[in-house]
């Protein structure tokens, strides 16, 4: 029994081993190999060759293939060197018609490969995008200061805008000196707020504002600060020159803050020093910083009406 039982399993592992082994060796029941091309790899890159190198190389025949790419700055040849095929880099010096002339002397196939492109519709996407993303952001810091003509967090966009309010300035005409056709022609308007019923019963209108020129030290902002002190009222004073920056709007909403002020504060003097930095002729500029001064200017010219 045991010499039939050990005949039998012999019988049935050679049943078993005979197919593989048929297959192995290629019997007509076993599915073919797979074709070369799928088996190998993709062929790497050996290393890099000279440009004058690649020329040699081409002029002995050994360069079998070329392939152009980075808009025909780089070059793969596929180079035979005794009994091995190797894949060497170059980087083309200028342009490359005299070296594609050489490879179709010697009849190396060559393919130019052209560079990749982004999908069309992320393209749009992302140009459409990026700005509306700029966008919504300005108006989301916007929206949080307040529309008061800056920006919060971004460094340039914030309302720089130096006032200064002073209740009492505490300087007198008799303070001021060697100006005296000017402190004849403000006395009016001291009077004025000293007591402007009086004018107003008549129908007399006080001037909306004085032009002071003249030039630095001569005591422009000393003569203005008299006419606050002699009429007591508060004096509120900023520069022309602050009231420009890089972005546009900022200059007429700095104006708006100032004035506002001043109706809050109201009767007082609001003295903008350097208005030359604004004042100049309207429409004769051209450009964003041009503009800017513009409509500041036409923003004092309102809040003055």
């Amino acid at each position: 029994l045991a010499a039939v039982s050990a005949a039998g399993v012999l019988g049935a592992l050679a049943a078993v081993v005979g197919p593989l082994a048929a297959r192995a060796d290629g019997a007509p029941g076993a599915p073919p190999p797979a074709p070369a091309e799928m088996v190998q790899a993709a062929p790497r890159v050996s290393g890099r060759v000279t440009y004058s190198r690649l020329l040699e190389f081409v002029g002995d025949g050994s360069v079998k293939r070329v392939d152009l790419y980075d808009l025909g700055r780089t070059a793969v040849a596929t180079v035979k060197i005794g009994e091995r095929t190797q894949q060497l880099v170059c980087d083309l010096p200028g342009a490359t018609t005299g070296f594609i002339e050489k490879l179709q002397t010697a009849k190396v196939a060559l393919e130019v490969h052209a560079p990749e492109q982004p999908d069309q519709a992320f393209q749009v996407l992302g140009d459409i995008a990026f700005p509306g993303l700029i966008i919504a952001g300005l108006l989301f810091l916007r929206s949080r200061s307040g529309g008061q003509g800056g920006l919060p967090g971004v460094p340039g966009m914030q309302n720089k805008a130096k006032i200064q309010m002073t209740p009492e300035t505490g300087v007198k005409f008799q303070d001021v000196a060697g100006i005296e056709e000017a402190k004849e022609e403000l006395t009016e308007i001291v009077d004025f707020l000293r007591a402007p019923e009086r004018f107003v019963k008549v129908g007399a209108k006080i001037p909306r504002g004085v032009l002071l020129t003249g030039p630095p030290g001569t005591g422009k902002t000393l003569m203005a600060k008299a006419l606050a002190g002699e009429s007591g009222v508060p004096f509120i004073q900023a520069s022309a020159a602050e009231f420009i920056e890089l972005f546009v709007g900022v200059g007429a909403s700095r104006v708006r803050d100032i004035f506002k002020q001043a109706k809050e504060n109201a009767p007082c003097i609001v003295f903008i020093d350097e208005i030359d930095a604004i004042g100049r002729q309207r429409g004769a500029g051209m450009g964003g910083g041009n503009d800017e001064r513009e409509q500041t200017l036409n923003q004092i010219l309102t809040e003055m009406d």
